[in-house]
């Protein structure tokens, strides 16, 4: 595969109508949960007789359609508040006739960095025949392939306690940028104790900061000090959920 053309590779993949098995193939790619409960909708990406022969595998990618979880405070945001206002079960059947949710876009490793995850996005959302179609995504912003197939963005506010411990973080050298770092970010806070004159205060702040940071983690609030108990605190500070909406211009709301 190394030596074929990206071109050549997109045009020996084509989208079909899916199934389970297909997202069953490809599910323990993806960074949640492989469980999936009923699904609105699945569509493939598949790859030509000679590729899949050449590649050993029936499917390159997957997208899962769901339907709409009954409340989402972006999603009020996203649709100027179109389905506020209302009493509980007219809410309910005006969000399930009109809205359908991205649930899963995965593509196989050795399909990666082609734009087949926005080409499965972009290419089947008018398929679904619904004028909304959304998804949540809490990597949305490392690998924004939703905005790149046409959907708009929203972004939740950063929880007050998330906001404090970043700006700590800052005040000690460790900034927003890269909090995806789990490995730099434990090799600045090893650092901290013997840098500087005033480095033992630094580390005492920053500890005190982490363990406020935890109380509201359960157990996890007495975690030791450690790679893990920093990969855990990262997690919680970068997985702010992303929400992506996106219109069918050629549809009108269903009432």
């Amino acid at each position: 595969m190394k030596e074929m053309r990206i071109c050549s590779i997109c045009k020996k993949l084509q989208i079909v109508p899916g199934s389970v098995e297909d997202y069953k193939a490809l599910a323990h790619y993806h960074y949640r949960d492989g469980r999936q409960g009923p699904f609105a909708a699945i569509f493939a990406l598949r790859p030509d007789s000679a590729l899949a022969r050449r590649a050993s595998l029936k499917t390159a990618g997957v997208i899962v359609y769901t339907m709409p979880a009954p409340g989402l405070e972006l999603r009020n945001v996203g649709t100027g508040n179109l389905f506020t206002g209302l009493g509980r079960c007219d809410r309910l059947a005006l969000i399930n006739k009109n809205i359908r949710c991205i649930s899963r876009v995965i593509v196989e490793p050795r399909f990666r960095s082609l734009g087949l995850a926005s080409r499965l996005v972009r290419e089947t959302m008018p398929l679904l025949n619904v004028p909304i179609i959304e998804a949540m995504a809490v990597m949305g912003l490392v690998n924004p392939f939703f905005e790149k197939a046409g959907m708009k963005v929203w972004t939740a506010k950063t929880p007050e306690r998330c906001a404090r411990l970043i700006e700590a973080l800052s005040m000690v050298g460790i900034e927003k940028s890269r909090l995806i770092d789990t490995e730099y970010v434990q090799h600045k806070l090893d650092r901290l104790p013997g840098e500087q004159s005033d480095s033992s205060d630094k580390s005492d702040f920053i500890e005190f900061e982490i363990r406020r940071f935890l109380q509201c983690y359960g157990r996890r609030r007495t975690m030791p000090p450690g790679p893990d108990r920093t990969r855990f605190i990262l997690t919680k500070l970068t997985e702010r959920p992303v929400y992506y909406i996106w219109f069918n211009k050629n549809l009108e709301l269903r009432v």
